[in-house]
């Protein structure tokens, strides 16, 4: 964005931009911990995550109290305006990353002592791989205001879909060979869900980086995925 006349607002817009950064790096930091914790009997660590989604949510408050005071000071419109909107819902989609990561490792915890199946935790931290890897590249592109970037996180939403699907499936062929797998699965399903909607608060931020730098919305069905859906995606946003 380009420096205002007034230095002490693009200070405002500066400390905004930081507090987003560490909730987007905690937020990270988080979903890895969580998986971590969960394939590795970790109980130690499932309880550092849950500690740490405090600091996300002071974070959130902070962001959302200095952005309510920018508005009330500078009236800001157009971009400037877009800018603290933005912040404010992506500081809530990060702090809803967070809360979910929280849920997995209360979930591992709560499998410590449960008879396990090694194979049903492979294609859940494939969803958490995939999810991270999002994740970072949708805060990137916030970062760099780099709305091409969030469509290509945007069109990949089907793609964590999909897997949640085949981790489904598994987790009910792992039950029908055994039934002492039913409880530790039915906790992994309830992760695997608990991943699709990180997914899903990812593509949020994709949308509102979008929104930020073109001010366009991006359309409300989401694509399939693909070169297809990425030319609907920037062609909705120059129209």
């Amino acid at each position: 964005m380009a420096d205002h006349i007034v230095k002490s607002y693009d200070a405002e817009l500066s400390i905004l931009g930081r507090k987003i950064a560490e909730m987007g790096g905690i937020a990270e930091m988080m979903l890895s911990q969580s998986i971590d914790a969960l394939a590795s009997y970790d109980v130690e660590l499932s309880d550092k995550v849950i500690l740490t989604d405090q600091r996300l949510d002071v974070l959130q408050r902070e962001i959302e109290e200095q952005a309510i005071l920018t508005l009330a000071r500078r009236q800001p419109m157009a971009v400037d305006l877009r800018e603290i909107i933005v912040a404010i819902r992506v500081s809530g989609d990060l702090e809803r990353v967070g809360d979910l990561a929280k849920n997995i490792a209360k979930r591992g915890k709560s499998i410590s002592s449960e008879v396990r199946t090694g194979r049903a935790v492979v294609g859940l931290k494939h969803m958490a791989d995939i999810a991270a890897q999002q994740l970072k590249d949708v805060l990137d592109a916030y970062a760099a205001g780099d709305p091409e970037r969030a469509i290509a996180v945007w069109t990949q939403d089907a793609e964590l879909d999909a897997l949640e699907d085949s981790v489904f499936r598994d987790m009910l062929t792992f039950m029908m060979e055994d039934p002492r797998n039913i409880s530790f699965c039915t906790h992994l399903l309830f992760c695997s869900k608990n991943i699709e909607r990180i997914g899903d608060h990812t593509t949020n931020i994709a949308e509102n980086v979008v929104y930020l730098a073109t001010g366009q919305m991006l359309p409300t069905d989401r694509p399939k995925g693909g070169a297809t859906g990425l030319g609907i995606a920037v062609e909705a946003t120059t129209k």
